[in-house]
């Protein structure tokens, strides 16, 4: 959502918006853990099975995690208005 729109948005739909904050980032840490937890299953599977060429799919779970990350930060601004109104 864009600064200026969250600007115009009255009290009853920050908080809203709020409550969907906080669903996805239950659900962003919960893929975050399982994406995690494929990567260092792959790790342990190409140590002990010296198969290193397993390791090169473990780059799209890196990859995703990525993405959740840097949209995580997006909503920073959400946050920040939250606070500037005292929601």
């Amino acid at each position: 959502m864009n600064t200026k729109n969250l600007y115009k948005l009255t009290d009853e739909e920050l908080i809203i918006e709020k409550k969907n904050l906080k669903k996805s980032k239950i659900i962003n840490a919960f893929v975050i853990g399982f994406l995690a937890s494929i990567i260092a299953i792959g790790i342990v599977s190409s140590i002990y099975g010296k198969n290193y060429s397993i390791l090169i799919p473990l780059l799209f779970p890196i990859y995703f995690i990525y993405r959740i990350i840097s949209n995580s930060t997006k909503n920073n601004e959400l946050e920040t208005v939250l606070k500037e109104r005292n929601i």
